[in-house]
This record gives C-alpha cells, sequence and structure tokens, in this order.
C-alpha cells in the first residue's frame, strides 16, 4: 500500500494570482491530514510563484505527518531547508519560465552539485529523495550518491493515450522501479497522477509513496479537500 503525499502548491497558485491571504495552504494541509494524507509536498521556488516563506515556516510547526519540500540545488533555498528541517526534500530541476516542473533532474551530469546540497541537507537532518526520469543512467546516478529515496516522473506515463504507449510507459516505470529497490533505495512517483490513471503506478510492486496535486486540488474545488483526498487515498491504497 503506498503512502499519499498531497501537493498543496495550487492551493498558494490560487492564493497568490489575487496576491491576498486566502485560501491558505495551511489549512489545506490540516484538511488533507483529516483526509488520511500520509505527507504533504510543497515547492519552494526561486521565484515564489505559489508557496512563500511564511507557509513553510507555518507548516513545520503544525503538520503532524511527513513534510516534504521539493526544492532545487539552488543556495538560497537549501539555507532555508537545513534550517526548517523538513522530513524530506525532493530535489528537482527548476526554471523560472515552466508552468510546473517539466522533467527529472538530471543527476548524472551535475553529480558533485548534488552531492554537495545531499551532504549539506544530511547534516541538517534531512532525508534525500531525487526527482528522476526513468532512465537508468540516472537511476545509477542516484544510487552511487546513496539517496535515500528515487521519485519517478510520471509525466510520460500521464500523457500517453491508452492503449500501447500507456502501456510501455508504465513496463518502464516498473523495470526502474525494480532497479531502484534493488539498488536500496525507496520507490516514490508522481507528477501528472489522477483518479483515473493512478492504480496502476500505486500497485507497482514496492511503491512506497505518491506524491500528487493538481489533480487532487482541481477535485476539491468541487467536492472539498478533504473529500478529494480521501477519495484519492482509497484509491493509492
Amino acid at each position: 500500500m503506498a503512502d499519499l503525499g498531497v501537493n498543496i502548491d495550487h492551493v498558494a497558485t490560487v492564493r497568490q494570482a489575487r496576491r491576498t491571504y486566502e485560501p491558505d495552504p495551511v489549512w489545506a494541509a490540516a484538511l488533507a491530514e483529516l483526509g488520511g494524507a500520509d505527507g504533504i509536498t510543497l515547492h519552494l521556488r526561486e521565484d515564489r510563484r505559489h508557496i512563500q516563506d511564511r507557509d513553510l515556516r507555518i507548516l513545520r510547526e503544525t503538520v503532524t505527518v511527513k513534510l516534504n519540500l521539493e526544492m532545487a540545488c539552488n543556495d538560497d533555498v537549501l539555507a532555508i531547508a537545513c534550517q526548517i528541517q523538513p522530513d524530506q526534500a525532493t530535489l528537482v530541476p527548476e526554471r523560472r519560465e515552466e508552468i510546473t516542473t517539466e522533467g527529472g533532474l538530471d543527476v548524472a551530469s551535475q553529480k558533485a552539485r548534488v552531492a554537495e546540497v545531499m551532504a549539506r541537507l544530511r547534516d541538517a537532518g534531512v532525508s534525500i529523495s531525487l526527482f528522476l526520469d526513468p532512465d537508468p543512467r540516472q537511476i545509477d546516478a542516484a544510487a552511487e550518491l546513496k539517496a535515500d529515496a528515487v521519485e519517478l516522473h510520471t509525466g510520460r506515463y500521464a500523457m500517453a493515450r491508452p492503449g500501447p504507449q500507456r502501456h510501455h510507459e508504465l513496463e518502464m516505470l516498473r523495470q526502474m522501479g525494480a532497479r531502484i529497490r534493488e539498488a536500496g533505495m525507496a520507490l516514490h512517483a508522481g507528477h501528472g497522477l489522477t483518479y483515473p490513471n493512478v492504480r496502476p503506478v500505486a500497485t507497482i510492486e514496492g511503491m512506497h509513496e505518491l506524491n500528487i496535486g493538481h489533480s487532487i486540488v482541481a477535485r476539491a474545488i468541487l467536492v472539498g479537500f478533504e473529500q478529494a483526498v480521501r477519495e484519492m487515498k482509497r484509491l493509492v491504497s
């Protein structure tokens, strides 16, 4: 049974559209916990387009489940992470012009920098996950760096048409999931997962954690946040 990490970024996206105080992602996190979330995920971006420093500080004090901070290998955010000490940091790529994270972190070509960031986070007592494409070269690099977990980027699977194309992408996730577990790292997955497409990924052998945001926030507009999380938790369980 996979754990469900609820990404609350897009609650903050709605708030920042008007630069006001509502909806508050802190409230959303509390409702997500009531709905059965095993973790709360948020991405503190360099440009602060949604989650703000204030959100992270308050959530560190109020969240009672796992707090997972998505972050780039950026000195500013790294310093904040080491100070706030989330339970887990997930290292992701980041470009200012992207709407959302568009692919996995290229660990293989920047191992020295990633290793430096990981060392500082570990010194602060933070567990480390790497957000990677289902690419054996990247998985092997993560194993060399002794990451605690790898979160497989499920975007290609989520965007694939039902049928042979989606089956191929799911098989790649299965194969890379096995490679991750054989290397002694925990298997996580996320990006583009929705209520209709999540179950095949949730049932991959050894799947430990799924991080899902946009689909839950979209559903919450119609049925409420606690109910939306409860429905997703039922699917991944």
